[in-house]
């Protein structure tokens, strides 16, 4: 009896170990009042602009039926001696329209450091065409700021994830 039981049991037992829990995270979000910087003055500082496509939407099956994604849009400073400074960061719509914008005054970032804007899963403002535009400004000498977005967005036991790198522009 106990060996016509066992291979159930042991089905069982691999089923319940392969759950995982998921963990609800919250996201600190940047305080980008406390990251105001004063632009130095002169001409000690490189400026450009960077555009990036974001994805808070795809098709999927058909053209009448879109999938959320959560984007995370990365902002590096990949310099190890000095600071940058993000003068801009605004977001437009599938049709051009600006959505929102970030911050009013020029943001800081310290060497190495990493700022987020995160477009959370559900937040269809910017629709399956949705960009990014970043105004910046760099001491001489120095790499510009890397952009990336990181798109994700889970179904069941289906995933999707996939990486969208900034394009200088100016």
């Amino acid at each position: 009896m106990l060996a016509r039981l066992l291979p159930g049991f042991l089905c069982l037992f691999l089923l319940l170990a392969c759950e995982s829990e998921t963990e609800t995270v919250t996201v600190n979000t940047t305080d980008w009042d406390n990251r105001r910087a004063t632009l130095p003055e002169g001409d000690s500082l490189t400026a450009g602009a960077t555009y990036l496509s974001s994805y808070s939407q795809i098709y999927t099956e058909t053209e009448h039926r879109t999938f959320d994604l959560t984007g995370t849009i990365s902002i590096r400073n990949i310099n190890l001696r000095d600071s940058i400074y993000i003068r801009s960061a605004s977001y437009y719509g599938t049709d051009g329209a600006l959505v929102r914008t970030y911050f009013s005054d020029p943001i800081y970032l310290s060497p190495l450091e990493t700022v987020e804007i995160i477009i959370e899963s559900g937040d269809r403002e910017g629709g399956t065409g949705d960009n990014f535009y970043f105004e910046w400004s760099v001491p001489a000498g120095l790499h510009e700021p890397l952009f990336e977005g990181v798109f994700i967005s889970t179904y069941g036991q289906q995933g999707i994830s996939f990486v969208t790198p900034g394009v200088r522009v100016e």
